[in-house]
């Protein structure tokens, strides 16, 4: 069964080798993940894998890509599901309505919707589908999935009117890859415009220049001259959101971020989703586990580094402009309030959009985001990243 596996994990270019695969062979039948094999979740296994079979972390999302294709994505429900019981939200038949009936229905404010989703819990006692008042699927409802709602909570299931304004489920992204091969050079000669050389450490390289004048001045005799080496002192930050609408930019973010990787000597890097708030992460694999606050990025770094927003800055409104907006968790204070504090502290900072500019103006959010970075928001085209090297560059 797992000889199709490994295959499937060396064609996705991940370096998994026999003896590796004779590990993992050997580890199921020691019982490592379970009192039987039978007992070994699908969760076990991957967890189990991916220790044995990858030797670098860069490759996890290389291994997440294909561990999804051969077990057909088959994701483990987080535990906050748990609560809800799995058959209300049992996905039954398609859901079709026309423009007038999605403009016929009710959106509820805010404080309106958390407060009839705690009394939805209370009072519902079974499964219900198609419906627009209860927890469940197909129907109208601001609760569940797989329906329709211009604004409400989604609770299991896939994203699909990406309109909801919380998600009830352990989210897991996947980090960019900075091996990303790039399919053109351009973006690399946009970020170049950026860099800047300064001569610094001891004078251990040969300045031919200098040597040639004061030799000459020296009647010959030959005086060498030597200068530090040249280095790149840029230094940049990199934010990048991650995850939801993220997805469908993936591969162009991940060329981004592997030219920025080899053009700035200086690279930090962390994520966040959506909007910034108090933490961010330096891996998605293991974010809840290894967060960093936003204080103390701050901290870490001085007012000498710029920071590059990466982002298509689509999102509920509310997760911008209010406290517990975030569609993960009940963040304290609002995303803006955080954005103007990394604004205050690095003046130098740009956003780079990966959505058509043709677009931006169809998105309160982007619109929010936009007068929150001063315009300072470009797309992630030629022209885009050019613009935005320049305004970093002054």
């Amino acid at each position: 069964m797992l000889l199709d596996f490994f295959y499937t994990l060396r064609n996705a270019k991940l370096p998994v080798s026999v003896k590796e695969y004779l590990t993992l062979l050997e580890a199921l039948q020691a019982q490592v993940v379970g009192p039987t094999q039978a007992a070994c979740s699908m969760d076990d296994f991957y967890h189990l894998s991916r220790m044995i079979l990858v030797k670098d972390e860069k490759l996890f999302d290389k291994f997440d890509r294909a561990f999804g294709t051969y077990f057909n994505g088959i994701e483990a429900l987080s535990e906050v599901l748990k609560e809800i019981p799995s058959e209300w939200l049992e996905k039954t038949l398609g859901l079709t309505l026309t423009p007038e009936q999605k403009n016929a229905i009710k959106q509820l404010d805010w404080d309106q919707l958390l407060k009839t989703l705690e009394e939805r819990l209370q009072e519902q006692k079974e499964k219900h589908s198609g419906g627009s008042k209860w927890i469940g699927t197909q129907g109208t409802s601001p609760f569940g999935h797989s329906g329709y709602n211009p604004q409400g909570i989604r609770i299991g299931g896939e994203s699909k009117q990406r309109s909801a304004v919380k998600v009830w489920e352990q989210r897991s992204y996947q980090d960019y890859d900075e091996n990303q091969e790039l399919g053109t050079r351009n973006i690399k000669v946009a970020l170049r415009r950026l860099r800047k050389f300064a001569r610094e450490g001891s004078a251990d390289e040969l300045d031919l220049d200098g040597t040639i004048q004061s030799t000459a001045n020296n009647a010959g005799y030959l005086d060498i001259k030597m200068v530090p080496e040249r280095h790149n002192n840029v230094k940049v930050l990199l934010l990048m959101d991650v995850g939801g609408s993220m997805d469908d930019h993936v591969m162009r973010v991940s060329e981004l971020f592997s030219a920025a990787k080899t053009e700035f000597k200086h690279l930090e890097y962390y994520y966040f989703h959506n909007c910034i708030y108090d933490y961010v992460w330096k891996n998605n694999q293991r974010r809840y586990a290894e967060k960093l606050p936003t204080w103390d990025l701050i901290r870490k770094y001085n007012k000498d580094y710029k920071v590059l927003f990466v982002g298509d800055a689509t999102m509920s409104p509310h997760e911008i402009t209010r406290p517990g907006g975030s569609v993960e968790y009940n963040n304290e204070e609002a995303g803006a309030v955080w954005l103007e504090r990394i604004m205050h502290a690095y003046p130098h900072y740009a956003w780079i959009n990966p959505e058509p500019m043709g677009v931006w103006p169809y998105r309160q959010s982007v619109s929010l985001m936009q007068n929150l970075v001063s315009s300072r928001m470009y797309p992630l085209t030629l022209e885009g990243l050019e613009q935005a090297m320049r305004m970093l560059s002054k």
